[in-house]
């Protein structure tokens, strides 16, 4: 029997369950940069010239290996054809009596390919995702029982299940978790090596050309174009991040500095998403650096923990909630999304650069995205509907299931409470004390009320009022409203207004 197995943007790994067992003489792979998960976001023009290179490379490397490749270059005709009717007529042509896929990222792009059983009359075997390390299956059957979710407890149950960093069978030197060590400011002589940048060839180029045609009033900028688009050029990039990087990584990463949106980085994510790269060998690059004592190892814990720890508990709370998390808005937030989260135009230092570097780099670090960006957002009270969208369309890494439950659960308290214990709300102390922004802004971090006072300090305390009939009780920010109630009415009358008179002016 003819089997059709169809590889998705992020599926792109000779690993893939989708191509186990493959007859290469009877089955065909059909390909496609038209999916729907392609089409219905406005990606960032570097993203797509990525996953489009990408795509094409991997597709060749298929046919040298002598698999019957059907691929779907992006073309108008291809974006006006719905991607199920595409699918419809190589069933009919080649005679196809079964479909196969890895299970889709994406919870809509899964109920599509779930339906095509019933439209096409035919099997559909949907393959687990073997590239994570935590089952869905596994991770569902973790939560039974538990009355909060914590990452902590599952990265140690994964650590132990995996078997890294240990020494019989307890953490090596006792401890799990080195964050607390991991928040450093580097000292004005840092020197931060310089990120992977691959060479572009023939593909990627014609890559970027058509991204350019097709999508020319997408968001970001596509040139200088770096990503590795092979799985080579990704090896070479984990092992420059080992080599160069890693050392620094833990001491470093919540640090911002102007002109350095690289920092130590790993910048791993971005293959790690597409299937360009495996977790274990991540982590056992990682691992095997601190033993062989060339990376310390608050850095290796640190780097591992978002891998094993992280990643694979954001993928699990996707799979949890969905579809209904999609629509969590714990806070009730409305507000539109500003335009300075597109062209960058804002007198906060601090949003600019992070925004200006996201358009030039479609990458910005965890901190940023969290501390800067999101943390502007949940405490201007923007509706979680437009920070996701944002999100997920700007970010070369962003699918939506690691999107989704970062901005929703981790960035925007909207879920009140099922992944985050607290809302992640800051006043600008802690973007002065992480960064050198502040030193180069139009407004002063000293300064708590008035046209010169910088917004977060009087946003972040109208945030605490606006919301304290569902945040006073949570024992990690509840100290909080006794400093409130400290202020005099005159103070929080001053943070009303401010903020009112921020907030209405913003565009």
């Amino acid at each position: 029997m003819k089997t059709l197995r169809i590889i998705f943007e992020d599926n792109l790994s000779l690993s893939i369950s989708s191509l186990e067992d493959v007859d290469k003489k009877e089955d065909f792979i059909f390909m496609s940069e038209a999916t729907p998960t392609m089409l219905q976001v406005k990606h960032h023009k570097k993203k797509i010239a990525f996953l489009i290179s990408a795509m094409r490379h991997f597709a060749e490397g298929l046919k040298k290996k002598g698999y019957n490749i059907i691929y779907d270059k992006i073309s108008e005709h291809n974006m006006a054809i719905p991607y199920r009717d595409r699918v419809s007529k190589i069933i009919q042509d080649h005679n196809i009596g079964k479909i196969i896929v890895t299970e889709p990222s994406a919870y809509s792009l899964q109920q599509e390919i779930m339906g095509y059983g019933g439209v096409f009359n035919i099997p559909i075997e949907i393959k687990e995702d073997g590239r994570f390390l935590s089952t869905i299956k596994d991770f569902k059957a973790w939560t039974k029982n538990k009355k909060q979710l914590r990452m902590e407890f599952f990265y140690r149950e994964m650590r132990t299940k995996h078997a890294i960093l240990l020494d019989g069978g307890k953490p090596v030197t006792g401890t799990w978790n080195y964050d607390k060590e991991n928040r450093k400011f580097p000292t004005n002589n840092v020197d931060i090596p310089k990120p992977y940048s691959a060479q572009n060839d023939t593909i990627t180029l014609e890559a970027i050309k058509d991204t350019q045609h097709f999508f020319k009033n997408n968001f970001g900028d596509i040139i200088p174009f770096y990503f590795a688009v092979t799985r080579e050029q990704a090896l070479d990039c984990l092992a420059l991040f080992i080599t160069d990087r890693l050392k620094h990584f833990g001491d470093y990463q919540d640090a911002m500095i102007q002109g350095e949106p690289w920092m130590y980085h790993s910048h791993l994510s971005f293959y790690l998403n597409c299937g360009l790269l495996l977790p274990m060998e991540c982590i056992k690059a990682a691992e095997s650096a601190y033993h062989a004592h060339r990376a310390p190892l608050n850095a290796v814990e640190g780097f591992i923990r978002q891998i094993l720890g992280w990643r694979e508990y954001i993928r699990g709370i996707y799979w949890l909630k969905m579809p209904h998390y999609k629509e969590s808005n714990f806070l009730n937030a409305t507000r539109n999304l500003p335009g300075f989260y597109w062209d960058g135009i804002t007198k906060m230092n601090c949003l600019h650069q992070c925004v200006d570097e996201t358009r030039k780099n479609a990458y910005a670090h965890h901190i940023q995205r969290l501390m800067v960006l999101g943390n502007f957002a949940l405490i201007a009270g923007i509706d979680p509907k437009y920070v996701n969208e944002w999100f997920l369309i700007v970010y070369a890494d962003a699918f939506e299931w690691v999107e989704l439950p970062n901005v929703t659960g981790m960035i925007l308290f909207a879920d009140g409470g099922f992944l985050g214990s607290k809302p992640y709300a800051s006043g600008g102390n802690y973007i002065n004390k992480m960064s050198n922004y502040c030193k180069n802004c139009h407004y002063s971090i000293r300064t708590k009320n008035g046209p010169k006072a910088c917004p977060f300090n009087y946003l972040y305390w109208d945030f605490l009022s606006r919301n304290r009939e569902k945040l006073e009780k949570n024992n990690r920010i509840g100290m909080m409203y006794k400093t409130y109630d400290r202020f005099k009415q005159e103070q929080k009358n001053m943070i009303q207004n401010d903020s009112q008179t921020f907030l209405n002016a913003l565009k």
